[in-house]
């Protein structure tokens, strides 16, 4: 229906435009006849009777017109000639030199032959207008038409912004009535607690003011990727039951200057309209980077002007408002310093990773909507899923629901949620990838150094399964368990640097070679001997000091805060950690090299073991 509407209208657009063309050539048409002729030749015309009016334009161009005649229907298009008697064109021009001879010799020639033609002086101006106008009318009438046709393109009726003359406007549409409720929202128990106080201040105010308080201005919500810091701001709003008004920091940055700055004013004065509302900012960071430091000088920033603006309507002038701004980043450290201070965003809120109990609710908000079977264990899962968010999560869950239905099960197992785990983290299975008998070999056996060493070490972490099957770009893995630390010892980090050079160890100890196959390892124990001894204060020779490229959140790679003498004991230091543990690995795969070999052939026969099979071959960990 709606592809036969715009058949019909453009049907309609193409009668009128032939209709326009057909009434320009016309006009061009009746033009081309005007002939120019000589003064001596009017006056022969004016004395055989023949002309009606004539006109003088700009007191030297005389237009003449002839006496009308009777139409003919039978020659040319009746409705061009009644056009004709309507507009009538002139036959004939001429110039004269001396406007006051010429009408003297007019006026002898009328009262000689009796002649009632008329010279008119008045409309000299409206004639020059019109015949612009028949003239270019054509294209004059089709670049209106162009532009409304344009405008009515990009402002869409009923738009409220993003076009091109509502460029200052905000796109945001506030909504009303949030479903979204506290109990929607799994974990983040130490940050519902804190923003709780902002729904009762937006749902009784009185309750506060009335003992001299004050409804705070904001809240920074501050936390990694995916921890629930949007769906937290949803829940505040649905629970305050105001309207809330979501964007992201990125659409107050324009090309044009001073349409960030206009925009903020519109949001800002949208929600004071329907206050009490909370206005949420996601990603803050895009204009609330600190002022001055990617700026040129004497430049104009408009990421500063639209910061600036912001701050003032946040706490200027006007400040009883009761309009509330929640924002959310993940990098809080490079955020202009007034942007924080209190009056501003009075609330600063850390959403951390979710913990182990807190886990488990998330995976139980999560299958809510999935059938899964009777025998999941969810607290396994939970402990399968360190560090992970409450993204990750409602991926794992999602991603095991898609594994079981490819298997044509009729609901989702423990085994698709741990096969969804290792799909999220190493990679798709790569079934096809042929790999060479020695190749196989090597690998087992590097992931078997892995698996031995971290199991024999007393703070490394706790091996869930090793594999040799190619997923994403890794040959093999080793799945490990780490515990929910909140501080790290020395003697922990030493254990984790010697279980990573495990695979490279068993290597040199098994075939007197190393390969490239280690190249993850060497990356991730770099970075960790180097803060150990340059940013933890964990080495004896540095002593308690911490040298970070870290300047403000931003870290500068060319900026050493230390001399070249530090720059060389650092090195040392680091190189000196590292050859100890890895001469502490390959000692331990000497000592049981028999559990070695037996894992690596387990391995090369069943290509995964478990948590299980190690304590049947290694009994239980020290």
């Amino acid at each position: 229906m709606e592809k036969k509407s715009k058949n019909n209208r453009f049907c309609i657009y193409a009668i009128i435009l032939f209709f326009l063309i057909g009434v320009f050539v016309y006009y061009k048409s009746s033009f081309s006849k005007i002939r120019r002729i000589d003064q001596d030749k009017f006056f022969q015309i004016l004395s055989l009777g023949k002309i009606e009016k004539v006109t003088v334009r700009r007191k030297e161009i005389v237009d003449v017109f002839l006496k009308k005649r009777k139409i003919d229907k039978k020659n040319g298009c009746f409705f061009s000639k009644k056009l004709k008697n309507i507009i009538r064109f002139p036959k004939y021009e001429f110039e004269i030199g001396d406007l006051q001879f010429f009408q003297k010799k007019f006026e002898e020639y009328r009262r000689i032959y009796q002649l009632n033609t008329i010279i008119d002086f008045k409309n000299n101006q409206e004639w020059a207008i019109i015949r612009v106008i028949l003239d270019y009318g054509f294209f004059i009438v089709l670049f209106i038409y162009l532009c409304i046709f344009a405008a009515r393109r990009i402002i869409p009726r009923g738009g409220s912004g993003g076009q091109i003359f509502n460029i200052g406007k905000s796109k945001i549409h506030s909504f009303e009535d949030t479903k979204i409720k506290f109990d929607d929202v799994a974990g983040m128990e130490g940050a519902k607690e804190e923003v709780q106080e902002i729904v009762q201040f937006l749902k009784y105010p009185q309750k506060y003011t009335r003992l001299g308080g004050k409804v705070p201005r904001g809240a920074l919500l501050i936390g990694p990727p995916g921890t629930g810091k949007t769906l937290l701001a949803k829940a505040v709003a649905g629970e305050a039951k105001v309207p809330f008004f979501p964007l992201a920091g990125s659409e107050f940055v324009e090309m044009f200057v001073g349409v960030g700055a206009s925009r903020v004013r519109d949001i800002f004065d949208r929600a004071k309209m329907k206050s009490p509302s909370i206005i949420f900012i996601d990603e803050i960071d895009a204009i609330g980077r600190a002022r001055g430091r990617s700026s040129i000088n004497g430049s104009n920033d408009e990421r500063e002007n639209t910061l600036n603006q912001l701050l003032t309507e946040m706490d200027g002038f006007d400040t009883n408002t009761n309009v509330i701004v929640i924002a959310a980043t993940n990098c809080a450290e490079i955020l202009d310093r007034a942007l924080l201070r209190p009056g501003r965003f009075d609330r600063t809120i850390i959403i951390d990773l979710p913990e182990l109990n807190e886990r488990k609710e998330i995976f139980k908000v999560h299958m809510k909507k999935i059938v899964f079977s009777e025998n999941i264990n969810i607290d396994f899962l939970a402990k399968q899923t360190p560090g992970f968010s409450g993204a990750d999560i409602s991926n794992i869950c999602n991603e095991a629901a898609l594994i079981a239905t490819r298997k044509n099960k009729e609901s989702v197992e423990n085994q698709d949620f741990l096969d969804a785990i290792d799909r999220i983290i190493g990679g798709l299975e790569k079934k096809g990838k042929i790999i060479s008998t020695n190749e196989k070999k090597r690998i087992a056996y590097h992931e078997a150094g892995h698996a031995v060493v971290s199991w024999l070490l007393e703070h490394a972490a706790p091996l869930v399964k090793v594999t040799i099957v190619p997923r994403g770009k890794s040959l093999g893995s080793a799945w490990y368990l780490p515990d929910d630390r909140k501080i790290i010892t020395r003697e922990q980090m030493k254990d984790e640097i010697c279980a990573l050079l495990g695979g490279r160890a068993a290597e040199e100890n098994i075939f007197n070679d190393i390969s490239t196959g280690a190249l993850n390892d060497l990356e991730r124990i770099t970075k960790q001997a180097q803060s150990m001894v340059s940013m933890f204060g964990l080495n004896d020779r540095i002593g308690n000091i911490s040298y970070s490229s870290l300047q403000n959140g931003v870290e500068y790679v060319f900026v050493k805060p230390y001399s070249e003498k530090t720059a060389q004991i650092i090195d040392e230091e680091v190189s000196k950690l590292i050859n100890t543990q890895y001469q502490r690995a390959k000692s331990i795969l000497n000592k049981n090299k028999e559990k070695l070999d037996l894992l690596a052939d387990r391995l090369l026969e069943q290509e995964v073991i478990f948590k299980e099979n190690l304590e049947e071959l290694f009994g239980k960990r020290p």
